[in-house]
């Protein structure tokens, strides 16, 4: 069986901001990377033998606090980066006209192909993801990797190994909406007990974190 562990990137100063980040970027607050030393802390004698991150900065970042405790490589992976956000990337939730907020909640409310002007669909993120994931299973036996990705594509790769539709509502809160650096962790696997192939053994675990996640802070 093989195993993989999925880590959502650490805090950063857009999130923080309520700034729409995409595939744009911001760096890790320093509440962010005291949540990567503390991944870093949990699965550091776990036996990760490979650590493959998106290529964004905020996950590189917090891929090399986890390397560094696991005496791991990096392996950088575009497939790996956060939904495309089109024009709306680094502006303010809260500057967002009526209809770009309509466009914005057309990916959240689960519209079939909804996506924001030059940016991407539910469906493209999920595939590139899963397709991502796959190649896990070309890794030599007894690996165990760990992957650095994003909110929503985690989520939308979680979705899709549940058989959820790609466009559909976002309801994944990671713990249930992978909050920053909340770990999670998928099997491949035939068992006369499960569907053959992946299967989401944990969704965003946060039990290592002591901070509250900032959008408990927000409710």
């Amino acid at each position: 069986m093989l195993q993989v562990y999925l880590v959502r990137h650490g805090e950063t100063e857009w999130n923080v901001a309520r700034r729409i980040q995409g595939q744009s970027d911001s760096p890790l607050t320093e509440v962010g990377i005291r949540q990567a030393n503390l991944v870093a802390e949990k699965v550091k004698s776990i036996g990760i033998t490979h650590i493959v991150s998106s290529d964004l900065g905020r996950t590189q970042k917090t891929a090399e606090i986890i390397a560094q405790a696991c005496h791991c490589n990096i392996i950088l992976e575009p497939r790996l980066r956060e939904l495309n956000m089109g024009i709306l990337e680094g502006r303010a939730i809260s500057s967002l006209s009526d209809e770009e907020e309509r466009w914005r909640r057309s990916l959240v409310n689960g519209s079939p192909g909804a996506r924001i002007p030059d940016g991407e669909s539910m469906g493209e993120i999920t595939k590139r993801m899963f397709t991502a994931l796959e190649e896990c299973r070309s890794l030599p036996a007894g690996s165990l990797p760990l992957l650095v990705s994003h909110g929503i594509g985690l989520g939308a790769l979680l979705n899709r190994i549940l058989g959820v539709p790609t466009y559909a509502e976002r309801r994944l809160r990671l713990r249930l909406r992978l909050r920053n650096c909340s770990i999670s962790k998928v099997d491949f696997q035939e068992t006369p007990w499960l569907a053959n192939g992946w299967v989401v053994e944990t969704a965003g675990d946060i039990s290592h974190l002591i901070e509250p996640a900032l959008d408990e802070q927000q409710i």
